[in-house]
């Protein structure tokens, strides 16, 4: 699997890698990608079947997606990195950072969580989807990821991430769907040594800001910040979120 990525910033500089949620590409991080690209190498992916990385049958666990990411630094060449998720790509961070302790430098994890109480809605999405497509989800899913004050202060990004969403491979998401669904990333989070900046959505009820304290209590050291935002708190609290990842990633 050789995924889609851009890299920005001087070539000489650490790396950072940024992953995205589930049904989001690249674009997700414009908002802090001008700030972080002064300072780091920026490495940005998509996750299989999102954006420009090719299709596939699955995955079918989130080993999987982080596998491909150790795979994409592999193959460029890059041994350590910081890595910032939001989502599904909090979860690779999870992931990596506990299984691979030597690739990982500092992390932040955005609107997250390390499992969830059942698999059926994830289930029961996977089925829509591979009937009907993504984009048949798109405004449902896209509701919960931003505000009413955002959704109606910003239409247009409404509808761009509306169109994002639409765009993703609908087996591809549909796998991403079932590894979410049997997510259990709850023993990995004591074994992360990386420090590491949690990051919660006050108003997010994808993953609300009790799953991120419980991420945040379980790792050592880790610190807990809460911003006015739903799922996508970079997007709609770009300013808060830069501010944290600038004091954390120093």
């Amino acid at each position: 699997m050789t995924l889609h990525h851009e890299l920005s910033g001087p070539a000489d500089a650490p790396v950072l890698v940024l992953g995205n949620s589930l049904g989001t590409t690249t674009a997700l991080w414009e908002p802090q990608l001008p700030e972080l690209a002064e300072r780091f190498r920026v490495l940005r992916y998509d996750h299989r079947g999102h954006g420009g990385s090719p299709a596939s049958r699955g995955p079918r666990r989130i080993d999987d997606l982080a596998e491909d990411v150790l795979e994409l630094l592999d193959a460029l060449g890059v041994r350590r990195v910081s890595y910032c998720g939001v989502s599904m790509g909090a979860m690779v961070g999870m992931w990596l950072a506990g299984h691979a302790p030597e690739r990982i430098d500092r992390l932040v994890l955005c609107c997250t969580t390390a499992t969830y109480d059942t698999a059926r809605p994830w289930e029961e999405r996977a089925a829509a989807v591979r009937a009907n497509g993504t984009g048949s989800i798109a405004p449902a899913v896209v509701s919960r990821w931003f505000t009413p004050a955002l959704r109606e202060r910003s239409p247009q990004t409404v509808a761009r991430f509306e169109h994002m969403l639409s765009t993703v491979d609908d087996e591809s998401y549909a796998g991403c769907c079932e590894a979410l669904g049997e997510l259990d990333l709850r023993a990995v989070l004591s074994k992360i040594v990386a420090p590491t900046a949690v990051i919660a959505g006050a108003r997010d009820e994808a993953t609300p800001p009790e799953s991120l304290r419980a991420i945040a209590d379980a790792i050592p050291g880790a610190s807990l910040s809460v911003v006015d935002a739903a799922h996508l708190a970079n997007v709609e609290a770009p300013d808060a979120v830069a501010e944290i990842l600038r004091e954390h990633l120093k």
